[in-house]
């Protein structure tokens, strides 16, 4: 494994897909039982997708870590697409990973919520109530955290939690991840946690593995801390670990 710092942004590259789920995986146990040393009870947020494949496989596998004591959270979630529906990012992370563990609490945003401005509310809310400790998370092809997209994409965003328009890119790369068959089956809609809600956590683990994440890690490390790149914010973060593969990171080798 290499190591690199830029900013305060720590990176690590592992040699492959699986080495860097698993010490993605290694590094969020170590954080989570620091925190339940200190803490009655710790909130995470996890992000769905392809990407998470590995991170959480190992995850789910982790020793001493008291699950009980943990709420989860996930971070966005299309707006008119069925709780059960493949691609839904609930169902994603219930299949995966939270059906599989007995933790505290699991919170869902409601895609299908009569009234998704209320539901946006809701899970502020519970945010609110919950702050969060931990944040897991992937970056997009065009540098997106969550659903927040470039050019949209706030690093002084008022809202917790927000319905957002998917830019194209961000839509395309759901049909690239072989999740929706065409970019026309593809939701234009979202609930998403914005950029300072994830970012307030104490401890960001974010996962970014495979080849078409390349341009988007050397955006995020190499270039500036722009919107434009809104995982670049990262680099600001004083506790924030970017794990990635020699595919992902191939511009910073």
């Amino acid at each position: 494994m290499k190591e690199l710092f830029k900013d305060k942004l720590h990176v690590k590259i592992c040699d492959t897909r699986e080495d860097m789920g698993m010490c993605a995986a290694a590094g969020a146990a170590v954080s989570l039982r620091e925190m339940l040393k200190k803490k009655s009870e710790v909130n995470v947020v996890f992000a769905s997708a392809p990407s998470q494949e590995e991170f959480l496989a190992t995850l789910l596998e982790a020793g001493y870590v008291d699950w009980s004591r943990v709420n989860a959270f996930h971070m966005d979630e299309y707006i008119g697409l069925p709780s059960d529906a493949p691609q839904n990012f609930g169902k994603f992370l219930r299949d995966r990973f939270f059906g599989r563990i007995s933790f505290k609490s699991v919170h869902y945003i409601n895609g299908m919520a009569a009234n998704p401005q209320a539901e946006c509310k809701r899970y502020a809310a519970l945010l609110a109530k919950h702050k969060v400790d931990i944040t897991c998370m992937g970056i997009g092809e065009n540098g997106h955290l969550a659903f927040n997209d470039p050019p949209l994409a706030r690093f002084d965003d008022p809202e917790t939690v927000k319905i957002v328009e998917l830019e194209k890119t961000c839509r395309q790369q759901q049909v690239n991840d072989g999740c929706f068959r065409n970019l026309n089956a593809v939701p234009k809609t979202a609930i998403t946690m914005t950029i300072p809600a994830l970012l307030a956590a104490e401890r960001i683990i974010c996962i970014v593995p495979g080849k078409r994440k390349a341009d988007a890690v050397r955006a995020t490390v190499l270039g500036d801390i722009s919107e434009t790149c809104p995982a670049s914010i990262l680099r600001r973060h004083p506790n924030a670990t970017l794990y990635c593969d020699t595919d992902s990171a191939a511009h910073l080798l």
